[in-house]
């Protein structure tokens, strides 16, 4: 299923497995990059796998010997699988390309999102994704996650926010190689079921901001 919001095409995906995932987003790039399609984001949930971008350390990875798929992204190992939605937004950037004022809309986008569910995140200095803030109930905790490429000025890779997935599925790695933090979800934050049936056409509607500059 397409929509078309904003001159973005959103495509919702369903479940679709990593690499297969992996080939389609080369492939809307390449189509991106030529001009025969537009701006497109997949919105998808992923089988339970591990990714590991290239600044990833040994000592990040699962100790158990879970199989892990490196890929060409920044950042290092995070988690997606059921409960959790994630974005591919195929996007070509406006020139000159700025890398980091795209991952800022990124995370306002994500922002914006968790505020409709009615849970205040922002950002943390030095670190990228979407964060709720340290309060009685534990250190700052990650909601969202953003790892993204851009070849060619158009832009792979994406985000993913955890609606109610297993949080344990992290316990195994050192997320994002971040040791001080934790990792959350909508539904642990607000002590309600949030599934991700509930957060795609929300995501949907803020996917504008991916390309306002």
């Amino acid at each position: 299923m397409s929509v078309t919001t904003s001159g973005l095409a959103a495509i919702r995906a369903g479940v679709l497995d990593y690499q297969a995932a992996w080939d389609e987003q080369r492939r809307l790039h390449e189509a991106v990059v030529a001009g025969e399609r537009g701006d497109s984001v997949l919105l998808l949930e992923h089988p339970s796998v591990y990714t590991a971008g290239k600044r990833t350390e040994p000592w990040d990875r699962p100790m158990d010997g879970t199989p892990v798929i490196d890929v060409d992204r920044g950042g290092k190992i995070t988690w997606h699988g059921p409960g959790q939605l994630v974005g591919y937004p195929i996007v070509k950037l406006p020139d000159p390309v700025d890398v980091v004022a795209y991952v800022r809309r990124t995370e306002q986008l994500l922002i914006d999102v968790c505020a409709e569910f009615g849970l205040a995140a922002g950002r943390v200095e030095g670190r990228s994704g979407v964060w709720v803030p340290e309060d009685d109930r534990g250190p700052a905790r990650k909601v969202a996650a953003i790892g993204i490429r851009v070849a060619r000025g158009v832009t792979l890779h994406g985000f993913s926010i955890n609606c109610d997935c297993d949080l344990t599925y992290f316990d195994r790695i050192v997320p994002c190689g971040i040791r001080d933090a934790g990792t959350t979800s909508l539904t642990a934050e607000l002590g309600r079921p949030v599934t991700v049936a509930d957060v795609l056409p929300v995501v949907e509607r803020h996917l504008s901001t991916l390309v306002q500059v």
